[in-house]
């Protein structure tokens, strides 16, 4: 687009093929101007229009004639309309190409981080891992309990069998809360367990502090990935608004001086013109008539002559 002579673009483009051809489509001009093809309707159509540019001023005149004068006026204003279609499509300014290049790239950040945000909530519903730091401090401290629960429980047992048999009921209950603190504590602990693995057993809520730190290496891998592509994602999304207020900065604005409107007034033939060959042809025809008279009186007189 130049931007030194936008007049003369201007007007290049409202002759183009393109923009004659949306017209011609928009107002099914083949058929109101009773032809075929595209090109003897565009032939036609410049024939009817007229666009020239005040030098001075820089405003650009367009006038369409037509013999329905509404038409005329809604083509006029279809120029208008393609021009700052295509102004605003053909632009190659750099804040244009700045403008697609950041939208190419917000379209790929945008699927990359989706991909992370699913990757990492699957991550988590696995393993049942939502922060590993703080769900490590939590089973440490449940731990800390389960363990002072325990030494309580086995000092209890011990002061029972002082005085109870083995097969006393406070004695087997107090073996059986033992037994139950044991093995919440082999669980949280993983014991016994797969430690390498990293998908949640079918029996376990959470992970175990063993499976805590290898956990904790993926979950902050993908957590590092994710806030960094948000981070992308919201700094090219600024990067593009800003860009779009250049592109539109940049391009050629396009102001309506006067709106098409409907002639009052019958741009051709002329008034003059149509009365001097009215009266060319009432002088013809009277003179003919007159002709006619004396011809058919001429006839009469000798056919009367010879009958005597």
């Amino acid at each position: 687009m130049s931007t030194r002579t936008p007049g003369e673009t201007f007007i290049g483009i409202l002759s183009s093929q393109t923009a004659q051809d949306d017209i011609i489509d928009h107002f099914d001009l083949r058929r109101v101007y009773h032809c075929k093809f595209y090109t003897d309707a565009r032939k036609i159509l410049t024939a009817k229009t007229a666009i020239d540019e005040d030098k001075k001023s820089g405003i650009i005149n367009i006038s369409v004639t037509d013999r329905d004068p509404k038409l005329a006026r809604d083509v006029a204003e279809s120029y208008v309309e393609e021009l700052d279609k295509l102004v605003n499509s053909l632009s190659t300014s750099s804040a244009r190409r700045e403008r697609e290049f950041l939208e190419q790239r917000l379209k790929t950040i945008k699927s990359d981080l989706d991909a992370s945000s699913v990757e990492l909530s699957q991550f988590s519903s696995r393993n049942a891992t939502m922060n590993p730091q703080s769900q490590g401090q939590a089973l440490f401290e449940s731990a800390t309990r389960l363990q002072g629960e325990l030494i309580t429980a086995q000092s209890e047992l011990s002061g029972l069998k002082a005085m109870y048999s083995d097969d006393n009921v406070r004695v087997r209950e107090a073996r059986a809360r033992i037994d139950e603190l044991q093995s919440q504590l082999r669980k949280m602990g993983g014991i016994g367990g797969k430690v390498d693995g990293a998908d949640q057993k079918s029996d376990q809520l959470y992970p175990s502090i063993r499976e805590l730190p290898i956990l904790g290496v993926t979950y902050s891998d993908l957590s590092r990935q994710l806030a960094m592509q948000e981070g992308i994602y919201e700094i090219l999304t600024k990067q593009y608004e800003l860009a779009k207020v250049e592109e539109a900065k940049e391009i050629p604005t396009i102001k309506v001086l006067d709106e098409p409107q409907v002639s009052e007034r019958k741009s051709s033939p002329h008034r003059s013109i149509i009365i001097l060959v009215y009266i060319l042809i009432s002088a013809f025809a009277g003179i003919v008539w007159i002709a006619a008279v004396e011809l058919w009186k001429m006839r009469h007189d000798s056919t009367s002559s010879s009958r005597v």
